[in-house]
């Protein structure tokens, strides 16, 4: 069952002609009962055309389910919000989200999660440049491709890509990680590509299903910090030549 059928729509909100702040006063003013079940619960905001701003700085636990397109730096700073974009948004997307979960059907433009520290963020479309660059907690999905610079000075959290990265994938990257099915224009300075141990398939599996997006986690590799790298290849030295007594 899908997640439409499941739903139970509290409001509908046309925001065709309303502006950020007017679309988030509506928001507020939609009575939410004392028993309201937050995971089948929802808010429709329909005729959605494109406008910057939209939608930032949620901090309730609201279930939202957007129609139409959104623009710049939609969903910032999300916290505890889950929201289902049907359509495709503009730039900034979930920039310095905290938690809660966005899932994008549709394409996104530059700088998808970035800064972020928490919650799921999901694209099923493609995503631009800068996608989950300086991201410090969380999880973002891109089912298809990412531009350049994609993870750029990331430090914690994980980027899955279902498709092709552009150039410098992962450049400074700390102690995040990247899966990456596709193929990669380059890779950046100070990270390296390994193929997945069992471990990590094992948790790429779960966070796909937490995503929604199906897919195989055998088809992946893993892109991770040097020092990881280097770290794993002295243990398979250690392993493959012991030191006999």
């Amino acid at each position: 069952m899908s997640d439409e059928a499941k739903s139970e729509s509290l409001a509908t909100i046309d925001i065709s002609e309303l502006d950020a702040g007017e679309v988030l006063e509506r928001l507020r003013a939609v009575e939410m009962p004392e028993t309201i079940d937050h995971e089948t619960s929802s808010i429709e905001l329909r005729r959605a055309r494109g406008g910057d701003n939209l939608l930032m700085g949620l901090d309730k636990p609201w279930r939202i389910n957007v129609r139409g397109t959104l623009g710049d730096y939609a969903l910032a700073f999300n916290r505890l919000a889950h929201v289902r974009v049907t359509g495709s948004v503009g730039d900034g997307l979930g920039e310095s989200m905290v938690s809660g979960a966005v899932r994008v059907h549709g394409n996104a433009g530059v700088g998808v999660g970035v800064a972020m520290t928490g919650g799921t963020l999901a694209v099923y479309g493609n995503a631009g440049d800068g996608c989950a660059a300086a991201l410090r907690g969380g999880e973002v999905f891109v089912r298809g491709d990412v531009g350049h610079n994609a993870a750029h000075g990331a430090l914690h959290g994980t980027l899955v890509i279902g498709g092709d990265a552009g150039m410098n994938l992962g450049e400074a990257m700390m102690d995040a990680m990247i899966f990456i099915r596709g193929r990669i224009g380059s890779l950046g300075q100070g990270v390296a590509e390994l193929p997945l141990i069992p471990k990590d398939s094992v948790r790429l599996g779960l966070l796909l299903i937490n995503a929604g997006i199906r897919g195989d986690a055998k088809d992946f590799r893993r892109i991770v910090p040097q020092r990881v790298f280097d770290e794993e290849q002295r243990r398979k030295g250690i392993i493959g030549h012991p030191s006999w007594r």
